[in-house]
C-alpha cells in the first residue's frame, strides 16, 4: 500500500505550515499519510525521535518521507536503520550538522552511514532556501547532495518555507505537490525504457 510520512521540525506539530495540506494532496492520490506529533517538538532528540517513528511507522518499498527542518536530519536516520529501499525521501531546509554553536545537536548523528542511506531510498531530493534564517540554506542542501546524490532544489528567497517566528505561513507548497506527481520508474531512470 502506498503510504508516506511527514515529520515535523521543532516546537511544530502536524498542522504546521504546509503540512496539512500536502497530508490532503497525498490522501488525494490514494495514499495512507501519517504526520505523527514527535515527541518533546521543542528539544528534538534522535534517541526519543528515531525509536518512535521506526516503531510506528509503516516503511515498505512505495513509501514516501517527507521531513521538514529538524524532521529532516531525523529522514536521515530512519534510512540508515531500515532494511529495506523505499520509493523517496524529500528534505526541506534539511541539514545535518551544526549550522550554528547555538544550535541543538541531539537531532544529529556524530555521523552517517551515507552508503547505507543512499542504497536505502531510490530518489532523494533537497529543497532548500537561498536565505534560510537558521542556516538550513543552500550550502547545507549542497552539502547532502555530496554525500547522497539525487536532486537539490535552491529556492530564491524562501527563508525556512514556514516559520512562525518569521512570520512565514507557507499554508500551501506547489513545488513540493509537483515534485509528489512524478512518477519514477528504473526504466525511466536509467534509460533502459528506451529503443
Amino acid at each position: 500500500m502506498k503510504n508516506a510520512i511527514i515529520l515535523h521540525g521543532t516546537s511544530c506539530n502536524p498542522n504546521s505550515f504546509w503540512h496539512p495540506s500536502i497530508k490532503r494532496f497525498l490522501g488525494k492520490m490514494g495514499y495512507s499519510v501519517w504526520v505523527p506529533v514527535l515527541p518533546d517538538t521543542d528539544t528534538p532528540d534522535l534517541k526519543k525521535w528515531l525509536p518512535f517513528v521506526l516503531k510506528d511507522g509503516n516503511f515498505n518499498e512505495d513509501t514516501i518521507l517527507i521531513g521538514h527542518s529538524a524532521g529532516s536530519p531525523l529522514i536521515l536516520s530512519i534510512l540508515e536503520n531500515i532494511k529495506l529501499t523505499i520509493h523517496k525521501a524529500i528534505l526541506v531546509a534539511g541539514y545535518f550538522q551544526m549550522k550554528n554553536k547555538d544550535d541543538n545537536p541531539l537531532i544529529l548523528q556524530k555521523e552517517y552511514d551515507w552508503k547505507k542511506i543512499k542504497k536505502n531510498v531510490k530518489d532523494i531530493i533537497f529543497i532548500n532556501s537561498s536565505d534560510d534564517p537558521w542556516g538550513c540554506n543552500d550550502k547545507a542542501g549542497l552539502e547532502l547532495f555530496k554525500h547522497l546524490g539525487g536532486t537539490l532544489i535552491i529556492r530564491e528567497g524562501e527563508g525556512h518555507m514556514g516559520s512562525d517566528s518569521f512570520k512565514q505561513p507557507y499554508k500551501i507548497f506547489p513545488l513540493l505537490e509537483k515534485l509528489l506527481e512524478v512518477k519514477y520508474t528504473r526504466s525511466s531512470i536509467d534509460g533502459s525504457d528506451k529503443k
